[in-house]
């Protein structure tokens, strides 16, 4: 079933589940576009190739969502307090 965003049509890839303990990545396929939850803790996240930390970084708040459309492969988190949880769907 195709979805409707921003005047495009997208078909989900997957769905990842990750607890960035340490520097995590969504990982592999053929995504382009994806819908991030936070859970439990806060998460920082960047794309442009460094690593982020538990104080440097663009900041998801626990409880939040966002769309995230670039390369899948770059985009990179890291929990700030144990207990992080994000859950990722992936649309190609």
């Amino acid at each position: 079933m195709a979805s409707y965003v921003a005047d495009a049509t997208i078909i989900p890839d997957g769905y990842r589940q990750i607890f960035p303990t340490s520097v995590s990545g969504v990982g592999g396929g053929n995504g382009r576009v994806a819908l991030i939850q936070c859970l439990n803790q806060n998460v920082r996240w960047r794309d442009d190739g460094g690593n982020p930390t538990t104080s440097l970084g663009n900041r998801l708040h626990a409880g939040e969502s966002m769309w995230y459309f670039g390369d899948l492969r770059a985009i990179r988190f890291i929990e700030e307090a144990s207990g992080a949880e994000l859950n990722i769907a992936t649309y190609q």
